[in-house]
């Protein structure tokens, strides 16, 4: 029995600490010995790095805070027309990554794009372009983060309001508060904790997006940590902007997890709750909810397919010059692989929790998790600047040959980095299905005969085989839409979807980035679709 325990003890803490060495690696080069780039960067436009990040924080922020919670209380709390298709189809947006929503943004305002040819083709020819917006720089950038990450505002507020009690909103007409102060005054906060966790995700990936920023020329700390590497060969500064960037990270994983401990889930019962029921909307009132919710669906899903279509069907020989079928294949060997991977060892380390329930290794396994929170392009470049330290320091040392062809620019290296960003989703998501199991029920295995490993083979793998489906769909969806880490550390010649888009995007041959990007977007829809019953599980009548 104690030995059982050791392997599994030994197996999940390894786990652990092998994902945080890439984190750990940041925070210690922090202190490396830069070139003197880092003391021209610094005297010029490291200032601007840190004051575009933030001020396109704050901008998404409040864009993704309006749009998430305005849909999810307009379908949490009424009937309209469609108002049940809008509840699933407002989660579409995930489909669309940031820079697939950028090249889209520039593609229809441009001069003498898509919106210039449709009022040419209603109107007839005239001078459109000075009266066409342009959607550039930051304001593209916070229009294309925001449209395509407000979903984490809108499932979270919805899961919320859904399981508040009609006895709140009672109050509030019990109070004589009208509908618009009972929101702020009542339903609002009492959803406080999910709305900060929401916007916390969405803080997350807007300070690790690189793709938008990058197309739109804007200086955040993202594009300053990838140019610094590639374009100055500087991976000591990369590192010391990775610490800088960390800092923001770090700042919204603490406040997402305080408001996360803060949070009180209510579920129905037979006592003092009741549950709420829909008010059914009419006239105006129906008209404009039907009408704001259908706006945001356009422009977060339907503008972007629209325009990819557009260009997929205007020029078609794009279609020819790329190869669906290997990009296609590249796509689903790093999904099959990763997925495989992350499966498995969070399965193990989850187990290995459950067993030997150590503080230690509850612990490691809590700050191991925190992988999400770090940006693809700091998680690539620590890895890079590990497996070259190891090779260094102690492959050489003891005469064997150099491993970094092994792991950098190998398939290898792409899907361990994958393990490292990925591994909160499978991690969480699979200690989600091991909370549901009772301990009693591994106590009767043991009692009955049942070793560690059958116990855990047997009983617990079936059992979570839901949680190991929706854990699965969640990974590949992730590693579709993933950019950064593919682009730094794929092997040659082998390209997906999203590096395809953005090569070609970065040539400005935006025409070009239109059939992979079209096929991204078809691919992450239809994962979205198959995990729609989960995200959007509800009690309702």
């Amino acid at each position: 029995m104690v030995k059982n325990l050791n392997i599994w003890f030994l197996s999940s803490l390894l786990i652990s600490v092998g994902v945080l060495i890439p984190i750990v690696t940041v925070f210690f080069s922090f202190f490396e010995e830069t070139s003197n780039y880092y003391q021209i960067l610094k005297d010029t436009f490291l200032f601007e790095y840190i004051f575009n990040s933030f001020v396109l924080l704050i901008c998404v922020l409040v864009l993704t805070f309006i749009i998430g919670t305005t849909c999810a209380y307009l379908v949490s709390f009424y009937k309209f027309p469609f108002s049940d298709f809008f509840k699933w189809a407002l989660i579409l947006s995930f489909a669309v990554p940031p820079y697939i929503y950028a090249y889209s943004l520039t593609a229809f305002f441009e001069n003498y794009g898509t919106a210039f040819t449709i009022l040419t083709n209603l109107f007839g020819e005239g001078e459109y372009n000075k009266h066409i917006p342009k959607f550039d720089g930051l304001i593209g950038a916070v229009f294309s983060l925001s449209f395509s990450l407000y979903a984490y505002v809108y499932i979270l507020s919805r899961a919320s309001f859904l399981y508040q009690s009609q006895n709140l909103i009672d109050l509030g007409k019990s109070l004589g508060f009208s509908k618009f102060k009972s929101l702020y005054s009542l339903i609002l906060p009492a959803a406080r904790p999910a709305i900060v966790a929401g916007l916390s995700l969405v803080a997350m990936e807007t300070l690790a997006e690189f793709g938008a920023v990058d197309f739109f020329s804007i200086n955040t700390l993202t594009t300053g940590i990838y140019n610094s590497w590639i374009t100055f060969d500087d991976l000591a500064f990369s590192n010391r902007l990775s610490f800088f960037l960390l800092i923001f990270i770090f700042a919204c994983f603490i406040i997402e997890n305080y408001s996360r401990k803060k949070a009180k889930y209510h579920f129905n019962s037979r006592g003092g709750f009741k549950q709420k029921e829909k008010i059914k909307l009419s006239g105006k009132k129906s008209f404009f909810a039907f009408l704001f919710c259908f706006i945001i669906f356009l422009l977060s899903f339907l503008f972007p397919l629209s325009q990819m279509l557009y260009w997929t069907i205007k020029f078609p020989e794009n279609l020819f010059d790329i190869d669906v079928i290997s990009l296609t294949l590249n796509t689903i060997y790093l999904v099959i692989l990763s997925s495989i991977v992350l499966i498995l060892f969070s399965l193990i380390s989850n187990y290995g929790n459950r067993v030997s329930r150590n503080k230690v290794l509850n612990f490691l396994s809590t700050i191991s998790i925190s992988g999400y929170a770090i940006p693809g392009v700091i998680l690539a470049v620590a890895f890079i600047s590990f497996i070259a330290w190891f090779d260094e320091n102690i492959v050489k040392s003891l005469g064997f040959l150099s491993i970094k062809k092994i792991f950098i620019g190998s398939v290898l290296g792409l899907v361990l980095v994958y393990f490292v960003r990925f591994y909160s989703l499978a991690f969480n998501g699979i200690k989600s299905g091991y909370e549901k199991i009772n301990i009693s029920v591994d106590e009767s295995s043991y009692l009955l005969g049942y070793s560690k490993k059958k116990t855990f083979m047997n009983i617990h793998v079936p059992f979570l085989r839901n949680s190991l489906l929706f854990v699965g769909i969640l990974i590949s969806l992730e590693i579709i839409r993933e950019l950064p880490i593919t682009l730094i550390l794929r092997p040659f010649n082998f390209e997906t979807f999203a590096t395809t888009a953005y090569i070609s995007a970065s040539e400005d041959l935006l025409e070009a980035a239109a059939v992979p990007s079209l096929f991204l977007i078809l691919i992450a829809t239809l994962f979205i679709m198959l995990t729609s019953k989960y995200i959007l599980r509800e009690n309702e009548r």
